[in-house]
């Protein structure tokens, strides 16, 4: 059975529960087809304002729930809006991963500057090849007002119990794109064992400049005005707040 123990440090002149509406979800660990140790999962964003230098920080323990190390890996979307979600992969080597019966997982991130909600994936695609690799095809756009740089796609993969099974991210080639541009991109997903499950995807895109278009249907202009006001509402109390740290373990 999963226990989750949420905490953090929350201050009177914060809105209360606010830490609590980030969380992590859908997580587990697999050995990869070259024997890594992967553990995958989903960082969700239900506050009103973003979220980037999101951090998973991971301990192991050995089967006395003793822990081997403690490791750290990044969300791979680099800014996560309001009501999104951005996928992680911690990847061990065999040794690394040694006696390790189970897991335990924090969260430690900081509040974001609002970004408009304009790269869009138009299209999309999930195929196999003779060789049962798993690919993803599409089309990336740019549906601002300027050139968007360092686009990538990141794509999470979940089985029919909806926990995700794999992540995977590319740089589209050029990784930028001028204003309403659009451009293909071929993302591949390795460890085709653990893909054989794979029930339904997401895609996220993003660039330096711009976040994702939301996947639920508020207008990119309401959700800015919202993000841009509850922003204003928490960091007019910077001064007060000594860190935003939260922690969700889940327990293994």
């Amino acid at each position: 059975m999963e226990k989750i123990l949420m905490t953090g440090i929350i201050f009177a002149s914060i809105i209360p529960l606010a830490f609590a509406d980030v969380y992590i979800q859908n997580d587990q660990q697999y050995i990869g087809d070259d024997g890594s140790f992967h553990i995958v999962g989903e960082i969700v964003n239900n506050l009103e304002v973003p979220l980037n230098q999101i951090n998973v920080q991971i301990s192991l323990f050995d089967e006395n729930q003793k822990i081997i190390q403690k490791k750290e890996t990044k969300s791979l979307v680099n800014t996560v809006m309001p009501g999104m979600k951005g996928p992680f992969d911690l990847i061990l080597t065999n040794n690394e991963a040694k006696n390790t019966k189970s897991y335990s997982l924090e969260l430690d991130y900081e509040i974001s500057h609002p970004k408009s909600q304009v790269i869009d994936i138009t299209e999309s695609k999930l195929t196999r090849d003779n060789h049962n690799n798993i690919m993803i095809t599409g089309i990336v756009a740019n549906n601002g007002e300027i050139t968007a740089n360092t686009i990538s796609v990141i794509a999470t993969l979940y089985d029919k119990q909806g926990n995700v099974v794999a992540v995977s991210k590319v740089n589209p080639e050029p990784d930028y794109l001028r204003a309403e541009d659009s451009a293909f991109f071929l993302l591949s997903v390795p460890d085709k064992i653990q893909t054989n499950g794979i029930n339904d995807y997401t895609l996220i895109a993003e660039s330096e400049e711009y976040a994702a278009v939301p996947e639920f249907p508020i207008g990119t202009v309401i959700l800015l005005i919202l993000t841009l006001s509850a922003y204003i509402g928490i960091t007019r109390y910077s001064g007060r707040i000594i860190t935003n740290l939260f922690s969700a373990t889940n327990l293994k």
